[in-house]
């Protein structure tokens, strides 16, 4: 079900997306393996010079986040189609690598961060609960698909560079679109949370044809997903960069605290209650206008690095 070698159309994506909360409330992880990197700039302007022909595959990317006590670790160094190497159940991508066996997810990440560069080392396992089979569609055309692949999962972490290891809760899931996001969406909020059952995930996105697209899906820790009516729109606090952010509950929604904040996207930690249950979340939201203006176009490169050779 975990595949890595299906392919990507010209001017498409692909990810694999890892978030991961540790059981002492101290550590946060995600890791996001991209073919055709939606936040790319240079994907962006190769699309511009050759629409239609631009291939996902030459902007490849390994994007690790370290979230501690002791400081953040952040890397996403973009390469060339030479050093992607995706077979069907292992996903290398410069010298880091992806890779499913019997029992889960295994990643080895040999990176360096920036903007301060600092080597990032170290290995992560992510054990499902189960495995999803279902593929959701996201506009209305099927053009951008998503698949919670493992919605309730265990995860070790066991880092060098920085030293650290812990283990918590994770999530697994997969997009991927026929086209750049910004095409159809003008922006969207996610959110997904542990439950006594096992996990909850709210999605809710605004389309460029009108139209919106939110679903309320609850999953139980042995499979299966139930939909469910999405409680009410809670504010969060707006970003330093004045991005608006909400979420949905019964019962308010108060920020943890803050992990990425950029022009155009923020994830955080967030506090809510789903159908009376106070959960924890990890919340992200991402608005494509701001995505494609050139301002934030132009900043892009000084936080993703891209290897010519």
């Amino acid at each position: 079900m975990i595949r890595f070698d299906r392919p990507v159309p010209r001017g498409g994506y692909a990810w694999w997306y890892v978030d991961a909360l540790s059981d002492d409330g101290r550590h946060a992880l995600t890791l996001i393996a991209f073919i055709g990197s939606v936040f790319s700039p240079y994907y962006a302007a190769a699309r511009r010079l050759a629409p239609g022909r631009a291939a996902p595959e030459d902007f490849v990317a390994i994007n690790l986040a370290l979230y501690g006590p002791r400081g953040n670790r952040w890397t996403m160094t973009e390469r060339r189609r030479h050093s992607l190497r995706a077979e069907a159940d292992s996903l290398a991508i410069g010298p880091s690598r992806l890779a499913v066996d019997a029992g889960g997810l295994a990643a080895e990440i040999a990176e360096w961060s920036n903007p301060l560069p600092r080597r990032v080392r170290g290995t992560v396992r992510l054990v499902p609960h189960a495995l999803e089979p279902t593929t959701y569609k996201l506009d209305a055309a099927g053009r951008h698909r998503w698949q919670p692949l493992a919605p309730c999962a265990r995860i070790r972490v066991a880092f060098t560079a920085p030293e650290l290891a812990w283990e918590g809760n994770a999530y697994l899931d997969r997009n991927d679109g026929d086209e750049p996001i910004a095409h159809a969406f003008r922006r969207w909020h996610w959110s997904r949370a542990a439950t006594r059952q096992g996990a909850a995930i709210l999605y809710h996105a605004e389309r460029r044809d009108g139209g919106q697209t939110s679903l309320a899906l609850g999953f139980a820790a042995g499979g299966g997903a139930t939909a469910f009516t999405p409680p009410p729109a809670a504010a969060l606090p707006a970003t330093r960069w004045r991005l608006a952010r909400e979420t949905r509950s019964d019962g308010g929604a108060s920020l943890i605290r803050n992990l990425e904040d950029t022009p155009f996207y923020a994830r955080a930690r967030i506090g809510a209650s789903l159908g009376g249950e106070p959960v924890e979340a990890v919340h992200e939201t991402l608005d494509c206008d701001r995505l494609v203006h050139p301002a934030v176009q132009f900043m892009l490169p000084f936080r993703m690095p891209r290897r010519f050779i």
